[in-house]
């Protein structure tokens, strides 16, 4: 007979629950691109409905880095794989999401009335951000450098005749990996979501609407693009 709690903690798995959590996640993108889209042709007096969807647009992505949150909790190393994400979505990455410094290019092309102060705030912004992005690139690439190290190389190659006393020293090194890797996530999540605030906070309301429904309408023309291109691949093979 069956463990009933370990079949309810394996139907509640984050991680394994997480391509569905996305799909719905992302239907639910596509209507508050349109909710932004119509916000936008509102009288400037009615400024408080811009600002209501603004709120329940951040609440949305709140929700999805709550969810891959507890995701890597479960398995850091399958959401830095992000199965649930076509191949072309996967090439963009930057420690398992978009680099915060895109939020930038989104400012450029979907807002064209910054004034000369809100130039330099931004720019000023952009030079931090990316600096704290070499940081975690750079403490991403040492944790890679310490899985190529000749002795975890070593052990790994030796999988299958390890003893006791070589497991252990696999397990601990696996683990400190995971570890290492969930502070490179977390830190990069963190830079994300404080990148999009502080952007949100040198811009005026109508401006912050433009910037998420450009936000909005890349990450799903590069769904999109990257379903077609997955369909494309498989037709041809």
């Amino acid at each position: 007979m069956s463990n009933p709690s370990r079949s309810m903690a394996h139907s509640a798995s984050a991680i394994e629950n997480f391509g569905n959590f996305y799909e719905i996640w992302l239907t639910r993108q596509r209507e508050f691109l349109k909710e932004l889209l119509h916000v936008l042709q509102i009288e400037e007096h009615e400024e408080e409905k811009q600002f209501g969807v603004i709120n329940q647009v951040l609440a949305h992505y709140q929700n999805y880095h709550e969810e891959i949150s507890k995701a890597a909790g479960e398995d850091v190393f399958r959401v830095f794989s992000a199965p649930w994400l076509s191949s072309y979505e996967r090439t963009l990455l930057w420690i398992s999401g978009f680099k915060p410094s895109i939020v930038f290019r989104l400012v450029d092309g979907a807002v064209k009335d910054l004034t000369a102060v809100q130039v330099i705030r931004v720019e000023e912004l952009k030079a931090e951000v990316r600096r704290k992005e070499r940081d975690l690139t750079e403490a991403l690439a040492s944790l890679q450098e310490t899985v190529a190290a000749p002795p975890i190389v070593g052990l790994a190659r030796r999988a299958g005749r390890l003893v006791d006393g070589e497991i252990c020293e696999m397990e601990n090194a696996i683990e400190e990996l995971k570890i290492g890797m969930l502070g490179v996530f977390d830190s990069a999540d963190l830079l994300r979501g404080s990148t999009m605030k502080r952007v949100m906070e040198i811009l005026k309301t109508d401006q912050t609407v433009r910037l998420l429904a450009a936000a909005t309408e890349f990450q799903l023309r590069i769904r999109r693009w990257g379903l077609q291109r997955d369909m494309q691949g498989t037709r041809t093979t």
